[in-house]
C-alpha cells in the first residue's frame, strides 16, 4: 500500500476524545455554561443539584461527567457512603424524602417513558417539591443530560479536565 492510499487514523477511536466541542463551538459553550451558574442560584440546594448530576450521569453511561460531580460532590461536603448508595436509592435509607423526590425526577426525565411523565410520578414529586423548585429541577435535569450526551459523543476521557476545575483536590484519583 503507497502512502497515498494508506488509511488515516481516526482522531478520537477508541483511546481518546473526538472532538473538542469546546473548541469548536466556544460560543455555545459559554451560553450554556451560564445557565449551569444560574441552576447554583436556583431554588435547589446544591447537595441535590450534586446528587442529580451524579445519577444522570450514571444513568446515561458518562464517565466523564460521572468522574467530575462524584469529585466536586465529595469537595462539597457529601459522604462517601451516599455517593456509594445513590444507583440504589430507592432502596437506601441514606436519603430524605425530598432527595427521593429530586431523584425520582431526574430519572424519569432522563429515561422518558414512551408514555411521558406518568401523574403518579408527577404528584409524589409535588409532596415534596413546589413547582418552581419542580421547574428549576427539570431545568437542572435537562443540562446535566445535555452535557453528558457532549461528553459521551465525544468520549471525553474521565478526569482530563481535574486541574482546570481544581477536582484534583478532592482526593480521588
Amino acid at each position: 500500500m503507497n502512502v497515498a492510499t494508506k488509511p488515516q487514523a481516526q482522531a478520537g477511536t477508541q483511546n481518546g476524545p473526538r472532538i473538542n466541542w469546546a473548541k469548536q463551538s466556544p460560543e455555545l459553550v459559554k451560553k450554556f455554561t451560564e445557565v449551569v451558574m444560574a441552576l447554583r442560584a436556583s431554588s435547589i440546594e446544591e447537595s441535590i443539584l450534586n446528587l442529580v448530576d451524579i445519577r444522570a450521569s450514571q444513568l446515561n453511561g458518562c464517565s466523564f461527567c460521572l468522574d467530575m460531580h462524584v469529585k466536586q460532590a465529595k469537595m462539597h461536603g457529601e459522604r462517601e457512603l451516599r455517593l456509594y448508595h445513590l444507583a440504589a436509592w430507592r432502596d437506601s435509607t441514606l436519603f430524605t424524602p425530598r432527595e427521593r423526590a429530586a431523584l425520582a425526577w431526574t430519572e424519569v426525565l432522563t429515561k422518558l417513558p414512551d408514555q411521558g411523565v406518568p401523574d403518579e410520578i408527577y404528584d409524589r414529586v409535588r409532596t415534596q417539591l413546589s413547582e418552581k423548585e419542580i421547574s428549576d429541577l427539570s431545568f437542572a435535569v435537562m443540562v446535566i443530560n445535555s452535557w453528558n450526551r457532549l461528553n459521551v459523543g465525544s468520549k471525553t476521557v474521565p478526569g482530563s479536565a481535574d486541574a482546570m476545575y481544581g477536582l484534583d483536590r478532592a482526593g480521588l484519583n
